[in-house]
């Protein structure tokens, strides 16, 4: 990590196929023309510098001034729905039309202003559009800024499963603007935290140890609270997804472990069709479904399990939803990750460490869901 200025982080992501940075501040939206200049200086040169935003209607009506304080000439801005329900390949088609229709080319640069949705929208309707055009993420949730945004994953879900279409397609930078984090609902703080835990868990065990130790200012949403908490889980959580990806582009191998919680979770959104909860929420309910299973293989301790557990719940809480275990074990079958039919599970074999395995049986899958679900029952009626 280096700094811009001396006192913004800047966490470099370098793959085979790309080398960006993702820059971590307060106040970045209002240089924002000036940074994406220096990243096109030859465009600028060439002809008017025209980029397309794609964002949606609340996050636009929030924060338009300042994203257009240094910009010359407004940008065309187009806009989505904000939700998983409109991830979808209806919408890429339709945005495409309206790229096509207001004159984008190949030297178009689209702007993805919004949560981990747009994000993924944008990253792939750059990756498709004329073969492939320049696009940078400028991600308002704390999920999109800590783990979406980063990494060129992109694409869109089928009612058979998420993220069945997609494509790997870097941005050109990352702008992760802490300022935007005031303004998030605190469902939507705690469901990125979840993420943020997930990337201690796997890979940090300082980072799981600072959130343990610092749970009460991370989670202020207090108008004078000092947001250094916050700012200091982002970064390391994006050196995490930085250094994991630099190592694995096409999540051949180390890559999958970012995947933790995420085999049951994505089921779990597919199980309430994308409205229920937010994926960081879904992500957490799988990350203990996870922990059941390598408990019962004794991959880790009862005492790291419960620790891990204990994280998970203190930054909630998490809504309740209706299924059984059956049905979420027959949705894990449609998962991306499965190879020639095989589920690959990553189990935590202790804070900051996990393992991938690819043995993971039905009959535990089903054992460690229903275990999840008893637990969530059980908080349900407790806090009722």
């Amino acid at each position: 990590m280096r700094y811009d200025k001396k006192t913004v982080p800047v966490i470099p992501v370098k793959t085979p196929s790309a080398t960006y940075d993702v820059t971590i501040a307060s106040n970045l939206l209002r240089t924002l023309y000036p940074r994406l200049s220096k990243l096109n200086p030859n465009l600028g040169k060439a002809k008017p510098f025209r980029p397309f935003v794609i964002t949606s209607p609340n996050i636009w009506a929030l924060w338009s001034k300042p994203f257009l304080a240094s910009f010359k000439e407004p940008p065309t801005v187009l806009f989505h729905p904000p939700g998983e329900r409109h991830k979808r390949m209806s919408s890429v088609e339709s945005l495409a039309q309206q790229l096509a229709t207001a004159g984008a080319d190949r030297d178009s640069l689209l702007l993805a202003f919004g949560g981990g949705v747009i994000g993924d929208i944008t990253g792939f309707l750059a990756a498709i559009y004329m073969r492939g055009i320049r696009y940078v993420q400028i991600p308002t949730t704390l999920l999109a800024q800590v783990d979406s945004s980063i990494g060129g994953k992109t694409g869109v879900n089928l009612a058979a499963g998420k993220n069945l279409i997609g494509s790997f397609h870097h941005p050109q930078a990352v702008f992760a603007d802490t300022d935007l984090l005031r303004t998030l609902p605190p469902a939507e703080l705690r469901a990125g935290l979840q993420e943020s835990i997930k990337a201690g868990v796997i890979y940090d065990a300082k980072l799981f140890r600072y959130m343990e130790q610092n749970a009460e200012a991370i989670l202020s949403t207090k108008k004078n609270a000092d947001p250094t908490a916050l700012t200091k889980v982002v970064a390391a959580s994006v050196r995490v997804k930085a250094d994991v990806v630099s190592k694995d582009e096409k999540e051949s191998g180390l890559r999958m472990i970012l995947n933790f919680g995420h085999t049951i979770g994505h089921a779990i959104e597919a199980a309430t069709n994308y409205k229920q909860l937010l994926h960081g929420e879904a992500v957490a309910w799988g990350s203990i479904a996870a922990l059941s299973v390598a408990v019962a293989r004794n991959t880790i301790s009862e005492k790291d399990a419960n620790r891990i557990a204990n994280l998970i719940l203190r930054y909630g809480p998490l809504p309740t939803f209706k299924t059984t275990a059956e049905k979420l074990v027959a949705l894990t079958g449609r998962d991306k990750k499965n190879r020639s039919g095989t589920r690959s599970y990553i189990l935590p074999t202790a804070v900051g460490k996990v393992e991938i395995v690819r043995d993971v049986t039905e009959h535990e899958l089903l054992a460690a869901t229903q275990s999840m679900l008893t637990l969530m029952r059980k908080r349900s009626t407790a806090s009722n």
